[in-house]
């Protein structure tokens, strides 16, 4: 019997979340705010996105942890990716917009970026002081 499965990650932050995705190529369901699994079972979630292969994923902001959860029936999880690297794939990418976001905040411009052969990120940061 299948069921849906919840993990746990550090994201906290809606917007960093959606704009990561949007950036991996995946597009936010702005109307559905559940997915289904299982003979058609269905769980509420905040931000809803169809994978390939029909796999469907959600985020749900779980008040204990103060962040949001992962939330899909991994016995329906046909993408090609597993779901440790989408997790990971989505975790970078939302630390670079918070990154981002937080340092432009501070009045710091990107000066290099650089995706490395490992998949890291390598950014170069400067602050000019007047």
């Amino acid at each position: 019997m299948s069921h849906f499965s919840v993990i746990k990650t550090k994201l906290k932050e809606a917007k960093p979340l959606s704009k990561a995705l949007n950036q991996l190529g995946y597009v936010i369901n702005q109307e559905k705010k559940f997915i289904k699994g299982y003979k058609g079972q269905f769980t509420e979630v905040d931000i809803s996105i169809d994978l390939p292969g029909d796999t469907k994923v959600g985020f749900k902001w779980d008040n204990n942890s103060d962040s949001y959860e992962l939330v899909t029936d991994l016995d329906l999880w046909k993408f090609d990716l597993p779901v440790e690297r989408f997790i990971s794939k989505v975790t970078q990418m939302y630390a670079y917009n918070t990154i981002i976001s937080k340092t432009e905040e501070e009045g710091y411009q990107i000066v290099e970026k650089k995706n490395q052969n490992d998949g890291s990120i390598e950014l170069v940061l400067t602050k000019w002081e007047s």
